[in-house]
Order: C-alpha cells, then structure tokens, then sequence
C-alpha cells in the first residue's frame, strides 16, 4: 500500500513541476513557448496549439491549487515573504536591480515556490497540525 505522508521528495516534485510550468511558459534565454510563439505568430500551427493550450492547462491547475490552499491572505504573506527575501539580495549587492535576466530568474523562482506551496500546503497543513485523515488510520 502507497503511503500517505508527505515528504521533501513530495514537494521537490511539485517545485520541478511549477518549474518547467514557469520556464516553459518563459525565460530570458530565449528557450520558451513566449519566444517560440513570438517568432512564428502569423504561422501558428497544430503542434505549437497544443503546446499552448497544454502550458494553459498546466497554469490553471497550479493556480486553482494555490488560490483554494493558501487563499488571499496566505499568497499576500507568501508574497510579501519572498518580496523582502529579494529585497535583502537587493540590498546586500547580491544582484543589482539592472541586471533584468538575474532579476528575472530571481522572481521566476519565487512564483514556482508560491505555486510549489500551494500545490502542497494542505499536505504541509496535516502535518504540522497533527490532524491526521480517516484514510490515514491504519487498521
């Protein structure tokens, strides 16, 4: 029988996850379905729909899943969480504000743990409440 506990494999999953969903979607390195579809815009064809339509799905279920585990309030703290994080690497000189590509990945990588956290928290909820599911119980 598959175990239920959640674990840090558990949530490096979700994270590679949200972070091929954020890199494929765009990048500064020119790799992503952005750049892709820009270059070709007047020739759109089935491959390049799918692909679109399959990065769409992808974006709502994350988003759903963040929206209804963390709600408003959860994503505002998260935000705000992650928003001084940056600030410090700012602060400290770490990566200069002008440097758009680092600054860039920076944040990219704060939406895919915002959506890492949010396809997860109910689990990480559970576990730090000590409530335990009926499915949980063992006989």
């Amino acid at each position: 029988m598959q175990s239920n506990k959640f674990s840090w494999a558990n949530f490096s999953i979700r994270f590679g996850a949200a972070l091929a969903l954020v890199f494929a979607s765009y990048n500064p390195a020119g790799l992503s379905y952005y750049h892709w579809a820009m270059l070709n815009l007047t020739d759109i064809n089935p491959l390049m729909a799918l692909s679109g339509l399959a990065l769409l799905i992808g974006w709502v279920v994350f988003i759903r899943a963040t929206l209804r585990s963390l709600g408003p309030i959860g994503i505002g703290l998260a935000l705000a969480f992650f928003g001084c994080i940056v600030w410090a690497i700012i602060d400290w000189g770490l990566v200069s504000t002008d440097n758009t590509p680092a600054m860039t990945y920076i944040l990219q990588s704060i939406i895919c743990l915002l959506l890492a956290t949010g396809m997860s928290w109910s689990h990480l909820r559970r576990r730090m409440s000590g409530q335990v599911d009926a499915d949980d119980l063992d006989d």
